[in-house]
């Protein structure tokens, strides 16, 4: 296993503590998975391009962040 960013190290963390079983790549993928819905929930992909175009306020531009370091910890387990 690659090393993790703190982040995805408490997500992956959170995740075996809950379950005694050993992890299978599926189910990283769901882990990440997950990640990515909750990820469109703070800013539907739709708003980010909004963002990115020409709207750049400050409580969107918050979101996307949020938004984008989710979706970083789910590259980050998919790539385990």
């Amino acid at each position: 296993m690659a090393e993790l960013s703190p982040a995805a190290l408490t997500v992956w963390s959170a995740f075996l503590d809950r379950y005694e079983w050993e992890v299978t790549t599926e189910e990283l993928f769901a882990v990440a998975a997950a990640l990515r819905a909750a990820a469109d929930q703070v800013v539907p992909p739709a708003l980010e391009e909004e963002y990115n175009d020409r709207n750049q306020a400050l409580p969107l531009k918050k979101m996307v962040e949020i938004r984008q370091k989710l979706n970083a910890i789910a590259t980050e387990l998919e790539a385990q």
